[in-house]
């Protein structure tokens, strides 16, 4: 058995109170339910094989539609079942209380037996709020999210609630996130409706929800390492660390490959856990993407700070009664205690715009951008890249410019990666980081978008810069030799 312990980030900013609401939701109902459905279960079970027996045994027997079409499901889906009912088999027939006899008294046993069944499941917590693919409700795609069938079902999806949700929670704040869990749940239903179509049997479980929390969790956190444990036996295990972006793709795998041998003959919904994991994965990029979680970000770091530092909220209150002198000397306290402090930052970058103090907004968007970069936030370093730039900046400083290049870089747009690299060369000719702006741009449009013809350019430039480049003149040598090389050019001619 393979479980997952904890992962490398189990310490959020602020309590979960939604994903610890959640569980607590979760379980509550479990705890009120499950007795109830085991009982109601109990009862109906038994209804429910004296009708099938009635109905194998008699086939000319009538039965309203609803009865009919689900004794169809059975015959389709379990032939072998449907065969030995058919059988003359007198113990089974004693068992469950069916006699023989003549078609009017079985049509009125039958008569009585569907009204019981309909009896029992207009009061069954099951058939009320469980999802069946052949006739879902729209209640039924939030409510089946938190039945439970019994007590390894429900611990099992609380704890991978637990380590999936309570960072996400905190990554995107308590709005989009209850939002996201109910939505995956609904969308995992909704594939698994797709693929079980007009099935009777009833889908319950938090497991579709959760899975939509991992999917996003790889987006959000490929790198992130999970602690496993591999229990072996009653008292051998092995521990081991592994990356989300090889660990989560491999169980989304395994899902795909249960759902096609066995479909829901394993009594498991596992085309709800891919259709829950690929929503959640594509949803979490979109977030991610959109802008929605930086705006929920700075709620949350606003909270956090405003809460935390009374200097943050004093100059935020002076600066919403527009006393900006006193809201920049709170702002540069806080600083002198915190420097990398990207709350004071931003309202300092506020004050200044407002007071039309151009240089200064500059020098502190310019820091937002060097601090975004060191957290590898690549949205909030583009957004005061932006921003700095609309401040009428001529351009950032070449270090702080190249690690903002090579970010974009790691974001796999290079398009504009390449266009950084070039403004940067040109903007500061005589630094170091122009000819590694060059030598980064020629191995861009040579191996990655197969443009020789711009690769050797920029190999050129990096060869004629007048920033001494002894260590890497192999380098540029090759990269131009092999942009040759594609053109058809000789390596020794040179435009």
């Amino acid at each position: 058995m393979l479980l997952p312990l904890r992962h490398e980030n189990m310490e959020g900013r602020r309590w979960p109170v939604i994903t610890i609401s959640l569980i607590a939701l979760n379980v509550l109902i479990f705890l009120g339910t499950y007795w109830t459905m085991q009982s109601q279960s109990a009862e109906e079970v038994p209804v429910q094989k004296q009708i099938l027996v009635l109905a194998a045994t008699h086939p000319n027997l009538q039965m309203p539609d609803d009865v009919a079409q689900w004794v169809s499901f059975i015959r389709e889906k379990n032939p072998r079942l449907w065969q030995q009912l058919q059988l003359p088999n007198r113990l089974l027939r004693d068992t469950i209380g069916v006699e023989a006899g003549d078609e009017s008294a079985r049509q009125e046993e039958m008569n009585g037996l569907v009204q019981q069944l309909h009896e029992l499941q207009a009061a069954s917590i099951v058939h009320r709020y469980a999802f069946y693919p052949a006739h879902p409700t729209a209640t039924s795609y939030i409510t089946a999210n938190f039945l439970h069938a019994g007590f390894l079902h429900i611990i099992g999806n609380m704890w991978f609630l637990w380590l999936a949700g309570f960072i996400l929670e905190d990554t995107w704040g308590r709005i989009i996130y209850p939002i996201f869990y109910l939505l995956a749940g609904v969308a995992a239903l909704m594939v698994h409706a797709w693929t079980n179509s007009g099935s009777y049997v009833a889908t319950i479980g938090a497991s579709g929800a959760v899975a939509g929390l991992m999917g996003a969790f790889l987006t959000r956190f490929p790198n992130m390492k999970i602690e496993m444990i591999w229990i072996l036996g009653i008292f051998r295990s092995y521990r081991f660390k592994a990356a989300a972006y090889w660990l989560l793709p491999a169980w989304v795998l395994m899902e795909i490959l249960y759902g096609t041998v066995f479909g829901s003959g394993s009594g498991v919904a596992h085309w709800a856990h891919v259709g829950g994991f690929a929503f959640g994965a594509v949803v979490g990029y979109g977030v991610r993407k959109s802008g929605l979680e930086q705006v929920a970000e700075q709620g949350i770091q606003e909270k956090i700070e405003w809460v935390s530092h009374p200097l943050l909220a004093e100059a935020n209150e002076q600066l919403e009664h527009g006393k900006l002198e006193e809201a920049v000397g709170n702002l540069s306290k806080l600083l002198a205690e915190k420097p990398d402090s990207v709350e004071a930052y931003r309202m300092l970058q506020q004050i200044y715009w407002r007071r039309s103090d151009m240089p200064a907004c500059r020098a502190a968007l310019q820091k937002l951008v060097e601090l975004a970069l060191r957290a590898k936030d690549t949205d909030e370093a583009l957004q005061a890249y932006e921003d700095f730039k609309a401040a009428g900046a001529e351009h950032l400083p070449a270090a702080i410019w190249l690690d903002l290049c090579r970010l974009i870089e790691d974001q796999q747009d290079l398009q504009r990666a390449v266009s950084e690299y070039e403004a940067l060369a040109a903007a500061c000719p005589q630094e170091k980081q122009a000819l590694l702006a060059n030598m980064a741009a020629g191995r861009i449009y040579l191996k990655r978008l197969s443009e020789p013809q711009r690769a050797l350019k920029f190999y050129q430039a990096a060869a004629a810069s007048p920033v001494p480049h002894l260590d890497w003149e192999p380098t540029i040598t090759s990269g131009m030799e092999q942009a040759q090389k594609a053109l058809g050019l000789s390596p020794t001619m040179r435009h």
